[in-house]
């Protein structure tokens, strides 16, 4: 069973930026990245790490949902005895190639004191690129859609508060996703 999740109240967002337009021939498309922290103020980190991604160059627009609170996931299962995670998605309309986004969002990680010593355990940030478009990739170091996605109701959850009709690249409406985790199935 899927642990639930729980809104909270929207913290303030920065405003969007212009984004430079050095490749004007470039059509912008959308990417889904997931903001995660269970580590310090993390409502402000969430917060700090959109603003961020704001003013990441080729970056058109950014849409966030409300910040979810959700139980912390082991391999096991989920673990009530860890500090609890902060949530949240936004929809980043951009120009950047996807695996240049995914490094500079590492780097905005990086920034928030992340450190990849465990793949599972508790962080002040954690920045997922969950799907750009609906390029697919099976690259080692970026795997798109992100395979785990339709398993994550901590993703799904938020995705759906910022896009209602969201689609994972692959697997479906993300509200059919949601509803069988729900579910159990």
């Amino acid at each position: 069973m899927t642990p639930p999740i729980r809104p909270i109240p929207p913290v303030p967002r920065g405003r969007s930026l212009p984004a430079l337009d050095p490749r004007p021939e470039q059509d912008p498309v959308e990417a889904v990245v997931a903001l995660g922290s269970n580590l310090g103020d993390t409502a402000a980190t969430i917060d700090d790490a959109v603003r961020a991604i704001r003013r990441l160059p080729l970056v058109d627009d950014v849409r966030v949902s409300n910040i979810f609170r959700t139980v912390a996931v082991r391999p096991e299962g989920p673990d009530p005895d860890a500090p609890e995670f902060a949530n949240a998605v936004a929809i980043v309309t951009t120009r950047l190639a996807p695996a240049v986004l995914l490094g500079m969002l590492h780097a905005i990680e990086e920034e928030h004191g992340r450190i990849r010593a465990e793949r599972w355990g508790d962080r002040t940030l954690d920045l997922d690129l969950i799907a750009y478009s609906d390029v697919h990739s099976d690259e080692e170091h970026l795997l798109l859609p992100h395979p785990r996605a339709a398993e994550r109701a901590f993703v799904l959850g938020p995705w759906l508060d910022v896009d209602p009709d969201a689609v994972l690249p692959g697997r479906g409406r993300v509200a059919d996703l949601l509803a069988q985790l729900e579910d159990g199935s």
